[in-house]
């Protein structure tokens, strides 16, 4: 589409939709059960600090240290809700670009540099409003390797105890992290596009 052409909503169609909506979603999966391991590590160094005294364990020796307490299977902890946020988020981060990049230029005649950042920095919000809960048991699950219960028993012990506004905690951050993430990549991705060399 040429920066001056308006959309047709009728080439937008549900197959169109589902198929773009389904591969963003699937490249994200992916790349998430790829790099699962990591965000486990991640995790752990970040919380090292709670109930701990001394000095900061590195990302090498707490691998170690823990592969050794818990097994491999401490480098999946907390993988299905992984792959489901994946599959949401990425999915509606990249599946709702198009069409709110479409609304504004329907609705203020623009596809400029500012309606794709705007749009961009939409979709990242709302999929990371849409997908927080599951983010939240992720961390849990990761967090707790003497969890059997699963990820169902533990989403209704958060609601039980803490409440559902629980499954929302750190939206704020997360949303404005995902805007500023996702209007980077997604309004540059679109601008490099245009440039002809």
């Amino acid at each position: 589409m040429k920066a001056d052409e308006k959309p047709s909503w009728g080439l937008v169609s549900p197959s169109g939709v589902a198929y773009h909506f389904g591969t963003s979603g699937l490249s994200v999966a992916v790349a998430t059960a790829v790099t699962h391991p990591l965000d486990v590590l991640k995790v752990r160094l970040q919380m090292q600090l709670v109930g701990q005294k001394g000095p900061l364990t590195g990302m090498g020796r707490l691998f170690l240290q823990v592969f050794k307490n818990e097994g491999p299977r401490f480098l999946y902890l907390g993988l299905t809700p992984a792959l489901t946020r994946s599959v949401l988020y990425g999915g509606l981060r990249l599946g709702l670009y198009e069409p709110s990049k479409y609304a504004c230029n329907w609705a203020f005649g623009s596809n400029n540099v500012f309606v794709k950042i705007g749009s961009a920095g939409f979709s990242g919000a709302v999929a990371t409003a849409l997908t927080n809960p599951v983010e939240v048991l992720k961390v849990r699950l990761q967090m707790n390797p003497n969890l059997r219960k699963g990820a169902a028993a533990e989403l209704l012990a958060i609601i039980s105890e803490e409440g559902v506004k629980a499954l929302w905690k750190g939206v704020g951050p997360a949303m404005a992290r995902a805007a500023t993430l996702t209007a980077s990549q997604l309004a540059t991705c679109d601008e490099t596009k245009r440039v002809k060399f």
